[in-house]
């Protein structure tokens, strides 16, 4: 049995009597330690408004980690926090996790209580479980409320991997009226006012006391430009969500390099093959769009050190009890490669004619710009057209761009599987499925590490490298560091006071 206590902390009461000092300050970010932080994300307002429907946007992640905890949390260095539960005991192998929930309260008063959140966390493992029927939360059995305080996750078989994956924005427990927390938030114009949650107590009676102006936050989504400005300008303190499509912005923005802090993360960054029809589902097109691609250049394309290109679907071994498996086309030189690619575009042109322009779906931004440049060069090289359509148009080929979510290969083979309608394996798929019903760990990791092998060889995904995620930071900020999951809670940074 595990146990993880959590410290008792002493939090002032929610109030918005701050309010009006605060908004005669959100034309600009001063200096001073007691204003509020003034953070943009990049993103836009619906973000906000509906953010479960907008996940993984950054914007989206980051409203729900700040209004709507779930029972656990990551910190910033991707560890787990109590948040909702305050403290849990794993017993049973692995197959029992008892949380205890610590005093909340809903946006209306409403006092929160087991029966509540065990309902609420069961509907959203099986929405989740439709998109990821191999995840961790494939074991889930049932949600059930013990007492008023406590609840227990009972697992058909033990899940190394469920407290990153309850960790999730996902996960968070989230009511009619809102969640728990840790801010609740007030809009104001196009920004959000965040103000932290201090409630510890159920007494209406008792009067509220104003909250400290450097415990606030502004919130805006905005254009990664207009956001990138702002913080040029000092009028705001921090930047988040940054990706690829928007990094070149930085150079020509004259924003000091020392501001700029990239995420060491993990996850995924390539082209997802989603396209059907006579050229998609040939074996030979798919191998030759991933052999053609010239990773190699990409790097040169964006401002920022240390990024690393990839040709794998899993990054590291994790759990596949293996080395990740390389393309078979791996250790040939790019000329060769291309030699075989165009070798088979051309079969494929003897049977069927020219074919038709491959529609690449990017976001918008000028990093994306300079790799559909990059991949148009490529593609035409072997004989492949293409053009670039929006994220929310129909795509033979569409860019995943997302952080992994839990350490282990089946987030990796999961998002681009067969439930997620990319263009798969069937029998990598029945392998997944028949890991999750493995009676042994060892079976369990053959089965995966199949799965994986046949997903490289299918040519479904195209890996490009790792995701980017970038920040901007205000050296009169304190408490930001770079996170493997590009998680950066809100109460957690504060003003420097020299």
């Amino acid at each position: 049995m595990s146990t993880v206590p959590i410290p008792r902390r002493r939090v002032h009461r929610l109030a918005l009597a701050a309010l009006p000092g605060l908004l005669a300050m959100m034309g600009g970010c001063s200096a001073d330690s007691n204003d509020p932080v003034v953070v943009s994300v990049v993103g836009d307002r619906e973000d906000f408004a509906k953010p479960l429907q907008h996940l993984p946007d950054p914007g989206a992640k980051l409203f729900l980690e700040a209004t709507a905890q779930g029972l656990v949390a990551f910190d910033a260095s991707g560890d787990i926090l109590p948040a909702l539960a305050q403290r849990w005991i794993v017993e049973d192998d692995g197959r029992s996790y008892i949380f205890r929930l610590r005093r909340a309260f809903w946006a209306n008063g409403a006092r929160v209580t087991a029966p509540d959140v065990a309902r609420m966390l069961m509907a959203r493992i099986e929405s989740l479980r439709r998109f990821d029927p191999d995840g961790p939360l494939d074991a889930v059995q049932a949600v059930i409320p013990m007492t008023g305080e406590v609840i227990e996750i009972r697992l058909a078989t033990a899940r190394p991997y469920i407290l990153q994956m309850l960790a999730q924005p996902q996960m968070a427990i989230v009511s009619r009226d809102g969640g728990t927390g840790p801010y609740r938030r007030k809009t104001w114009g196009k920004a959000i006012i965040l103000t932290p949650i201090d409630r510890l107590s159920d007494d209406d009676d008792a009067e509220d006391t104003p909250v400290p102006a450097w415990q606030t936050r502004v919130l805006r989504a905005e254009r990664a430009a207009l956001a990138i400005v702002r913080f040029r300008e000092g009028q705001a303190a921090l930047v988040l969500g940054g990706r690829l499509a928007d990094l070149p912005l930085l150079v020509p923005a004259g924003v000091d390099r020392d501001a700029v802090r990239a995420d060491p993360v993990q996850g995924l960054l390539g082209l997802a093959v989603t396209g059907r029809g006579s050229l998609l589902d040939d074996d030979g097109i798919r191998a030759a769009i991933n052999m053609a691609i010239d990773r190699s250049q990409i790097p040169a394309l964006l401002p920022i050190g240390g990024w690393a290109t990839s040709n794998r679907i899993v990054p590291d071994q994790l759990d596949l009890g293996r080395a990740p498996t390389d393309p078979d086309w791996a250790a040939l030189s790019l000329e060769d490669r291309r030699g075989r690619a165009s070798a088979a575009v051309a079969v494929w042109r003897d049977d069927h004619g020219d074919p038709p322009p491959l529609r690449i779906a990017l976001p918008q931004g000028p990093g994306a710009t300079l790799l559909f440049g990059l991949l148009r060069r490529d593609l035409d090289a072997i004989g492949l057209p293409v053009r670039r359509v929006s994220m929310t148009s129909d795509a033979d080929l569409r860019l995943i761009d997302e952080v992994a979510a839990y350490d282990s290969a089946l987030w990796y083979l999961g998002r681009v599987g067969c439930a997620r309608k990319i263009h798969c394996s069937d029998a990598a798929d029945a392998q997944l499925q028949a890991a999750s019903l493995a009676s042994t760990p060892e079976d369990r990791a053959a089965r995966i590490a199949e799965a994986e092998a046949l997903m490289v060889a299918h040519n479904g995904y195209i890996p490009l490298g790792t995701p980017i995620r970038w920040s901007l930071v205000s050296r009169r900020l304190n408490g930001f560091q770079p996170s493997p999951r590009a998680r950066h809670p809100l109460n957690h940074l504060f003003r420097r006071t020299n």
